[in-house]
């Protein structure tokens, strides 16, 4: 019976003989799929074996993009001993193990470096097809945070509509709105599309003022915003408007009573302050009378 080294060597023996009887890289991806958050690098792993002497060894990395997976692109390739990238990630990829691995390394990702990969080996002057491998990339965005505001009726019996929307988030952020106090209470919500929701309030009321808030949240974590609601009641409006309305007639009251104050003084003055002519008038008065006095001598005088 074969021991397990045995076994081992054996198993290595045929996978050797089956390199050279085909005379093909064998091409392995140690993960199918990788995720790694925006701004952090990742390692995507490539494995290969190859039974030729590795002076003209080809590697050549592939991404076919989540936003147009029909327009792959060049990633970087090594090719005879010279690395080249493409222009776009000059700096931000590199292999890591050269010429004995095909793994690379990326730093700073981006969102526009999620996809699908591909790793394809070569090395002549074995004829037969390029090993390939293949792997998905993820890049994590946490939620940004949300935009809040409001519109509608704050009266009593109005209706209040309160939105909130996030500008991003990988994976698709959770949106939800609370209400905060005085109790805390989940309120449905309608989504428009992935990154925003709406919730209406109809028929408001002094209960339905109070704080509100807006969470985005997914696997890196939760922003919020917020808006105080704060809603009018019609039967304060309506005593406000009684209050101006008695003021006013008070004030008007007020004015009157002093108007019919003047009055009565003015006839009472006159009453009690009767006009009597000066003392000037009177000795005018009695020069005149004096110039027609009877004279009875003329008279008598005029008839002799």
């Amino acid at each position: 019976m074969a021991t397990s080294g045995e076994c081992t060597l054996w198993t290595t023996l045929c996978v050797c003989f089956t390199a050279l009887h085909t005379s093909a890289v064998m091409v392995t991806m140690r993960e199918s799929a990788i995720e790694v958050v925006r701004g952090d690098f990742v390692v995507l792993p490539c494995s290969f074996f190859t039974s030729s002497p590795l002076s003209r060894l080809n590697i050549i990395w592939t991404l076919a993009p989540f936003s147009s997976p029909q327009a792959p692109i060049q990633v970087i390739v090594y090719d005879h001993g010279q690395v080249i990238e493409d222009p776009s990630l000059i700096g931000r990829v590199a292999f890591t193990g050269l010429p004995w691995s095909a793994d690379i390394i990326m730093n700073d990702t981006r969102v526009s470096d999620a996809g699908t990969y591909r790793c394809m080996v070569n090395n002549p002057p074995e004829t037969a097809d390029a090993g390939i491998g293949e792997l998905v990339l993820s890049v994590l965005v946490a939620p940004s945070l949300p935009a809040c505001h409001w519109d509608g009726d704050m009266d009593t019996g109005g209706s209040v509509r309160l939105s909130c929307a996030v500008s991003e988030g990988i994976p698709t952020p959770e949106i939800r709105w609370d209400k905060l106090n005085p109790e805390e209470i989940s309120l449905p919500i309608n989504m428009e599309d992935d990154l925003s929701g709406w919730v209406q309030i109809v028929n408001v009321s002094t209960q339905t003022s109070g704080l509100y808030r807006c969470s985005a949240s997914n696997l890196l974590g939760t922003e919020n915003c917020y808006i105080n609601l704060s809603v009018y009641s019609a039967v304060a409006g309506n005593s406000s408007g009684i209050l101006q309305g008695v003021l006013l007639t008070l004030s008007m009251a007020l004015t009157l009573l002093a108007l019919l104050v003047l009055i009565l003084w003015l006839h009472h003055t006159g009453q009690d302050g009767r006009w009597r002519p000066s003392k000037q008038e009177e000795e005018e008065g009695d020069e005149g009378y004096n110039e027609i006095r009877y004279t009875p001598s003329l008279i008598k005088r005029s008839f002799v």
